[in-house]
């Protein structure tokens, strides 16, 4: 086994003191991830509820999964016994049927609301406004099996930093607002190629893969 992975998930975690680490798992192979698990590292992030479903049943049970990609309603029940986290609850619709699908297993399944904060169009997640709709209707407030824990977001793939800082501020603001009166204690926000930006905007959690499997 080569130590390369476990030294730069290590190098990473110094970089961002008391932030949780996710390692993005998607595509990468079994041993690949079995080396992420021999240095100690639990949480995974997966975008596909196919290849999460693949991985979970050959890997060890006491791995975090969070979802981080987009997430269709038809394919919450797969997931819905193990889930750790799922980062990207971008509708009422979704939420309604993680709660459902949660209530079957007898869970509270924790999760984020995903805002979009990028410029381009082709991420998803919530407008500022869509949320505080959802914060303040009636239909949210009846949900008993889930658990808002806080907010996700990517930034615009970019090389200006200012452009990057300035949309995880806006999320941090959000975040800030609601804090207290949800109890949110997660901030996820930062990849591979902004994270130490991220940190700096006062993310508690990141989502990085090529940089520790390169």
């Amino acid at each position: 086994m080569s130590h390369r992975i476990c030294e730069n998930i290590k190098q990473i975690e110094q970089e961002v003191e008391n932030v949780h680490l996710v390692v993005v798992s998607k595509y990468r192979s079994l041993p690949e991830l079995e080396e992420v698990y021999a240095c100690g590292h639990r949480n995974f992030g997966e975008n596909r509820v196919q290849e999460t479903l693949d991985k979970y049943e050959k890997l060890p049970k006491d791995i975090n999964w969070h979802i981080i990609g987009h997430l269709q309603t038809n394919k919450v029940k797969y997931i819905a016994p193990f889930v750790h986290l799922i980062h990207s609850v971008d509708s009422l619709k979704l939420l309604q049927t993680i709660d459902k699908e949660a209530q079957k297993n007898n869970r509270i399944i924790p999760f984020l609301f995903q805002l979009h904060i990028a410029q381009e169009e082709t991420k998803f997640g919530l407008s500022a406004e869509e949320l505080e709709d959802i914060l303040q209707s009636d239909d949210f407030k009846t949900l008993e099996n889930v658990k808002s824990q806080g907010l996700m977001g990517m930034a615009s793939l970019t090389d200006s930093a200012y452009q990057i800082k300035k949309e995880f501020n806006s999320l941090l603001m959000l975040y800030t607002k609601h804090k207290a009166l949800y109890n949110w204690d997660t901030l996820s926000m930062g990849m591979s190629s902004d994270y130490k930006l991220a940190v700096e905007c006062g993310s508690t959690m990141i989502r990085v893969g090529s940089k520790v499997f390169q």
